[in-house]
């Protein structure tokens, strides 16, 4: 399978961008990518309860979903196009 190019993910709305993302970091693991989207969500207090340190025994990509869901629907106000460069630079590679 092809890596899709920047284009194509740009193309794509923030969400659909999100759900690829997430299913790529579930299928490796990838609690790093997590913490690094909740940290720049807009008041993200939620995302405090998390240990921080992603290579710390933790959160793990299970419990970060789970707190993505909580937030899901929220605005990503001036987060967005931050979150979104962070979505397309992760499927990216």
């Amino acid at each position: 399978m092809t890596t899709p190019g920047f284009a194509e993910l740009d193309a794509l709305p923030t969400e659909e961008l999100r759900e690829r993302a997430f299913a790529k970091a579930r299928e490796k693991h990838d609690v790093r990518f997590f913490w690094s989207v909740f940290k720049h969500l807009p008041d993200s207090d939620e995302a405090a309860a998390l240990d921080g340190a992603p290579n710390s025994i933790g959160p793990t990509v299970d419990e970060a979903v789970a707190l993505w869901r909580e937030l899901e629907g929220r605005d990503l106000g001036e987060q967005e196009p931050l979150l979104r460069a962070a979505f397309i630079d992760y499927l990216s590679r």
